[in-house]
């Protein structure tokens, strides 16, 4: 008996259809320098090297991790291509690139169109809360690899900065201040920790409401990750900002240490700033001591930025001044490249 493509797993028919729901949602993204099309063999895009004396290309790449389970789980899609891409944006960032566009690959079992349609505006939604156009990406149905429902995401980022502007760390110095900006919540590491202490151990569920973050587990947890794009580089027009580090899979212990150099040691004022209730929540049930929750979580400051004391000083007054949220975190200190923790 015949088969074809369909009777096999794969329906194209189906990939026609979410590449229809999908244009509207993309075009929203698209900047100047976008050139191409959704549903071309690439995405084209034309930098404005008028822009920059010296233009040098910045990327970067990463998923979402174990927290598409809470996805699965809640059956709520439309957040974790937000998380997608502020893993790859924010990463760029760290060197002071600003984000130019951004592609998606998403693998599932079985294709289902409005699904789809779900996941990638939330990827368009982290694009324009970076800057970014969404210029292109696959969809991939694997009949056989992934569980019925499942899928995977993953994207990459490229961004642009004039080679003078990179930002290395190179000028650190002893003296100078740790700025913090707050997280919106988990992000998205550590959810592999989280779902065996919450799910496994515990036995909670997505719809428990826990009283002391106002809202279910699974809301708490699926919060999308912040997107610092946007003020920070309204900071870098005014300030110099000397070194940044996206705190992500890690924690501080992994990720400061990464923008400093040899001969310098960062300290870091757990009093300075306010540990959000989902962190406290996990540290008690879980017992987990205070070290292993600064390797593994964010703790509530989602990226670090070096700054010289006296502009340190002026962007808190700026952030003071909107009532927005900004911490001093620690200081920079000569020493052994790596972190200490103070209370």
């Amino acid at each position: 008996m015949p088969i074809d493509y369909k009777a096999s797993g794969v329906d194209v028919d189906a990939a026609n259809k979410e590449v229809d729901l999908l244009k509207d949602i993309v075009k929203k993204t698209y900047t100047k320098g976008v050139l191409s099309e959704l549903g071309g063999f690439s995405g084209i895009f034309e930098l404005d090297v008028n822009e920059f004396k010296n233009p040098v290309l910045v990327s970067g790449t990463d998923g979402v991790g174990t927290k598409l389970k809470l996805a699965f789980m809640m059956d709520k899609h439309d957040t974790v291509g937000i998380d997608c891409v502020a893993m790859c944006a924010n990463d760029i960032l760290c060197q002071g690139a600003k984000p130019l566009f951004f592609l998606d690959y998403i693998a599932t079992g079985k294709l289902i169109p409005e699904k789809m349609a779900q996941i990638v505006s939330g990827v368009a939604k982290g694009c324009l809360d970076s800057t970014c156009a969404l210029i292109g990406g696959e969809t991939a149905e694997m009949p056989g690899f992934y569980s019925n429902g499942e899928y995977d995401i993953a994207g990459f980022c490229v961004g642009v900065v004039d080679k003078q502007k990179i930002i290395t760390g190179e000028n650190i110095k002893p003296g100078d201040i740790i700025l913090g900006l707050p997280s919106s919540g988990v992000h998205s590491n550590g959810f592999s920790l989280i779902r065996k202490l919450f799910f496994e151990d515990n036995k909670y569920k997505v719809d428990d409401y826990i009283e002391e973050f106002g809202k279910t587990l699974g809301e708490e947890l699926l919060t999308p990750t912040r997107i610092y794009v946007k003020e920070v580089l309204d900071l870098l027009k005014n300030y110099e900002i000397k070194a940044m580090s996206h705190i992500t899979g890690g924690g501080f212990y992994e990720n400061i240490p990464r923008m400093l150099k040899d001969g310098l040691r960062a300290v870091i004022n757990m009093s300075e700033f306010s540990t959000p209730a989902v962190f406290q929540y996990i540290q008690k049930l879980g017992e987990i001591e205070i070290k292993e929750m600064y390797r593994t979580f964010n703790m509530g400051i989602g990226l670090v930025m070096v700054l010289d004391r006296e502009i340190a000083n002026n962007i808190i007054s700026q952030y003071e001044s909107r009532s927005e949220k900004i911490y001093i975190v620690g200081e920079i200190i000569e020493g052994e490249r790596g972190i200490d923790l103070c209370l």
